[in-house]
C-alpha cells in the first residue's frame, strides 16, 4: 500500500542538490526520492551481519570458556518444579 512521505525542515543547499540531482538523472522529484529512498534501504540490507557471521564471532569469544550444556540448564530447570 503507497504511502505518502513528507519531510520539513530539509536544508535549503541539499534543496537544490536534489534538484541538481533530479535534472541530471532526468527523473522527476518524486521519483528521485523514491530511487534514494530504494537505494539506502537496500545497502542497509546489505550491511546488516548475516546470522553465521554473528554466530562466528559469538563462537570466537566464548572459545576455551567452560560452560553448562543446555540440555543440563533445561534439565535442571524442569527439577526444580
Amino acid at each position: 500500500m503507497p504511502v505518502n512521505l513528507h519531510v520539513r525542515n530539509v536544508d535549503d543547499e541539499l534543496i537544490v542538490r536534489l534538484k541538481r540531482r533530479t535534472a541530471r538523472h532526468g527523473r522527476s522529484a518524486e521519483a528521485e526520492h523514491r530511487k534514494i529512498l530504494a537505494q539506502a534501504q537496500a545497502q542497509s540490507r546489505e550491511s546488516a551481519p548475516e546470522f553465521e557471521d554473528l554466530a562466528a564471532d559469538l563462537r570466537r569469544l566464548l572459545q576455551g570458556r567452560r560452560h553448562t550444556p543446555a540440555e543440563d540448564l533445561m534439565r535442571e530447570g524442569r527439577d526444580e518444579r
